[in-house]
């Protein structure tokens, strides 16, 4: 049977999912426990010189620092870390000394091809193993793709990979490539597979990597409890049972459960990776899985709506994430333009004179239902709900923004709404206002179903306003809303960030109309963020 090794990657693929702040004892506690299971290959995290020297991160800026964190006793294990193309200058790398880590992964894409292979030349004059990483290998043609086994069998590294950046091989995909480089890269080099799990083919396609009757070395690429950008990774507990099952008991589960129960645990919970639909949908749209991550996050639209934005993606965006790029899209694919004076004029006839009572759809409107109630039962008062239909008040209108929520919306034959713009094909009559109108210039709330109805009931006169239900975002997904069947999921740094940029916004329209709370509001304060 072909020499399979295992190269587990939780510290520096895994890190994409913390921004690689494991704490300084987890990150020692990682690498001795990966190398107490026997894994072949322990990747320690990234070396670059784009981050700041922070001894609780992953990211290092030097070799001498990942020395640090590595145990005396190695036993049989090999160490490395990788270089993103363009984030460190190798020149600056000492001669290897055997005192930190064994090898470097240099990580490029095909337009860096020819400066990434003097790279790797530097690499190798300076003594370490070289891996060899080019990205996205799927969209290579066939001709390319030897042409770089050529060149790369020139400097004759240790290991050179097929990268499935994105999640999107299946086993025929992976097997041209597998066999392009198997009769063509010299023999005594190892080839790697790296995969993500968009498709859930990550496990399917190690396997059949493993289970081909060659001599070719292997290396394959896992992450303990699949920690990884996207869809995550192969699992490393699950991979080396595997390889136990067929070549005898070398590896051992047990270290690998004690970072699952003692580091992992925590972080998932708090930080979902894992497949998903927008994950699925990046992989069929051959795009950095990023993108979807983003419009995910926005919480706003529905999987078909995603769908749509990554199919226009200019082929040029695909591979590399652009943040304000994929704003933009999204921008443009929300607004639709209207001339909505009419309707404003008519709101603000049916508002004046009033104050009006937003009911958001956080939890305290069950708890202190009896005071919203009592508010909204006077006559002077009128009451908008944002992107939910209350069971216990009524409501003059229901303000809708978001076309998740529309969908849930959209059969209730006897609501008022306010929709935005970019509620397309509505079959629900109401009020149309314009979309990017009611924007704002706080990214994590830019377009918050909240702070886009208060925008516009300042822009039709509204003087005062009264809240409640929006009481911002707990850690605990199931206990932010009055519906649970409301309730997504979001890591703990984006719902940190909509509570500020919540705050942020209050203040701010809080100097231009009077807002008071009538439900007490656990994260979002008025006077406590400006």
């Amino acid at each position: 049977m072909n020499k399979i090794n295992v190269l587990d990657c939780t510290l520096r693929d895994g890190g994409y999912i913390n921004q690689w702040q494991f704490g300084e004892k987890n990150i020692k506690k990682i690498i001795s426990s990966l190398i107490d299971s026997k894994v072949d290959i322990v990747e320690c995290g990234f070396l670059t010189e784009k981050n700041e020297r922070n001894q609780d991160s992953s990211l290092f800026d030097s070799i001498e620092r990942i020395a640090q964190y590595l145990p005396i006793h190695r036993k049989d294990s090999m160490t490395v870390c990788m270089i993103n193309y363009g984030e460190y200058d190798v020149e600056n790398l000492p001669q290897y000394d055997g005192t930190s880590i064994d090898g470097i992964r240099v990580a490029f894409h095909k337009k860096d091809l020819d400066e990434a292979l003097k790279m790797c030349e530097t690499i190798i004059s300076k003594g370490y193993k070289l891996f060899m990483q080019p990205m996205v290998s799927v969209s290579y043609t066939d001709e390319e793709f030897i042409n770089l086994i050529n060149r790369s069998n020139e400097l004759n590294p240790y290991a050179f990979y097929i990268v499935d950046s994105f999640g999107v091989m299946k086993r025929k995909d992976l097997m041209r490539l597998y066999y392009l480089v198997d009769h063509n890269l010299f023999n005594d080099i190892f080839v790697g597979y790296h995969s993500h799990n968009n498709i859930q083919m990550a496990y399917s396609n190690a396997q059949a990597l493993v289970d081909l009757k060659t001599k070719r070395k292997l290396i394959i690429d896992s992450s303990v409890f699949g920690m990884g950008r996207g869809a995550g990774n192969l699992n490393t507990e699950l991979f080396i049972e595997y390889l136990n099952e067929l070549n005898g008991s070398k590896y051992k589960i047990k270290p690998l459960l004690k970072i699952i129960d003692q580091v992992l645990s925590s972080i998932y919970a708090s930080n979902f990776w894992g497949y998903s639909l927008p994950h699925y949908v990046s992989a069929m749209n051959n795009c950095h899985p990023n993108y979807a991550s983003y419009l995910d996050d926005k919480s706003t639209l529905t999987v078909e709506n995603i769908n749509e934005i990554l199919e226009g993606l200019e082929e040029s965006k695909r591979n590399n994430f652009d943040k304000d790029y994929i704003e933009k899209l999204y921008v443009q694919y929300q607004n639709r333009a209207i001339a909505d004076d009419k309707a404003k004029k008519q709101l603000a006839s049916q508002i004046k004179n009033k104050t009006v009572v937003i009911i958001a759809p956080g939890s305290s409107i069950n708890e202190e239902k009896e005071k919203i109630s009592d508010v909204i039962s006077d006559e002077n008062h009128h009451t908008i709900a944002i992107n939910f239909k209350p069971e216990k008040f009524e409501c003059n209108y229901v303000f809708v923004s978001n076309l998740r929520r529309y969908e849930d919306l959209k059969n209730n034959d006897d609501l008022k709404l306010i929709k935005t713009s970019n509620i397309k094909n509505g079959n629900v009559e109401g009020i149309v206002v314009n979309y990017s109108d009611l924007l704002n210039d706080v990214e994590a709330v830019e377009d918050n179903a909240g702070m886009m109805l208060i925008k516009l009931l300042i822009d039709i006169g509204v003087n005062k306003i009264k809240l409640a239900g929006l009481d911002g975002y707990s850690h605990d997904i199931y206990d932010n809303f009055a519906k649970k069947d409301m309730a997504f999921i979001k890591n703990a740094t984006v719902m940190d960030a909509m509570n500020t940029g919540m705050e942020k916004m209050l203040n701010r329209f809080a100097e231009v109309i009077d807002i008071e709370f009538i439900t007490t509001p656990r994260f979002v304060r008025l006077g406590e963020s400006q």
